[in-house]
């Protein structure tokens, strides 16, 4: 598994600039590349509808990429300027001796995000209930199959088939169409499927996997440089996002998450926000710890996607996000 994602990446980086498509025409405009689209992203999607970025003169376009694998193609393929996904996806790049490195330049979550579904409501939940059973759990290699892994493995659970197979942005839809007897989702997915009568919400991963840098935004060495002001707005915006979402009665920060979630009911929205609230899912600065950088490649060897722990020195860049808060103090 390891070869096969060096070489995928290292393919990807092969490509001449530009070759995947035009670069951006507007000098003020982000493109952003979210690995999926969850109200676990909570500070970026307030900082946009609160005017947090047009603040600062940024205009967010903002996409799905439908896993890690995929932000990262659009990101060297300058296809989008930054990436809020999983660090592994540059953990497994930072080998590659380019020069312009994908980046992490500021943390979002702390924990994973994913729920446990299950088809019966079982009160009193316990991981044994997961014993020879099939769990859909993303590709293989991502955080999300990567924590999942790591939970039931803490739990000991017995001979649980993890399915690799299904495509991220696909776990949900296959779940319901048959495929395994457990899936993991985000919020507010997960809220939806309970409302919907097509399954139960049975635990957190996050909670049983303890404070990883989940999911972070990153950007190529060159835009980093080449837009050091803007990047340094770019998470003054996410600050004050998150912030507000501390800070504000749970009714009003439904209120600003509302236009990324269109029909999705005001009801199932607080009630996502509350689930990531009680799991304490936000890092509360963009700074990243070595401690929860290595808790993560911890779990990265553990999957064994990769055998030798990488350096933080050469995946993380905590120098802007440190300036940003001794300038916003």
């Amino acid at each position: 598994m390891k070869k096969f994602l060096i070489a995928l990446f290292a393919l990807i980086l092969a490509f001449p600039l530009g070759f995947f498509g035009c670069s951006k025409k507007n000098a003020n405009v982000i493109r952003v590349s979210e690995v999926t689209h969850s109200v676990f992203y909570a500070p970026l999607y307030i900082a946009i509808n609160n005017g947090y970025f047009a603040d600062y003169g940024i205009e967010i376009e903002l996409s799905n990429g439908g896993g890690a694998d995929k932000c990262m193609t659009a990101l060297v393929s300058k296809s989008a300027e930054i990436a809020l996904m999983g660090p592994e996806a540059t953990i497994y790049v930072a080998n590659q001796g380019k020069q312009d490195m994908p980046v992490v330049f500021g943390q979002l979550t702390k924990r994973d995000g994913s729920f446990i579904i299950g088809r019966e409501n079982i009160t009193n939940f316990d991981w044994s209930v997961l014993d020879n059973k099939e769990i859909l759990g993303g590709r293989r290699g991502g955080v999300p199959a990567m924590t999942l892994e790591y939970a039931i493995k803490k739990n000991n659970v017995q001979n649980c088939t993890i399915n690799y197979d299904v495509a991220f942005d696909n776990l949900t839809s296959a779940f319901i169409g048959g495929t395994g007897d457990f899936v993991t989702a985000f919020e507010p997915t997960a809220s939806t499927i309970t409302a919907n009568g097509r399954g139960y919400i049975l635990a957190s991963v996050g909670a049983e996997t303890g404070e990883i840098p989940y999911t972070a935004f990153t950007a190529n060495r060159s835009f980093i440089d080449s837009n050091t002001t803007m990047v340094k707005n770019f998470l003054k915006a996410i600050i004050r996002g998150y912030n507000y979402l501390v800070s504000a009665d749970i009714d009003d920060i439904v209120a600003a998450l509302k236009p990324s979630f269109d029909g999705t009911s005001d009801a199932l929205l607080k009630k996502s926000m509350q689930a990531y609230i009680a799991i304490d899912s936000w890092n509360s600065t963009p700074v990243m710890s070595e401690v929860a950088y290595n808790n993560l490649m911890k779990i990265i060897r553990d999957a064994g996607t990769l055998t030798e722990d990488v350096p933080m020195s050469k995946v993380v860049d905590n120098s802007i996000a440190l300036e940003v808060l001794k300038e916003m103090a």
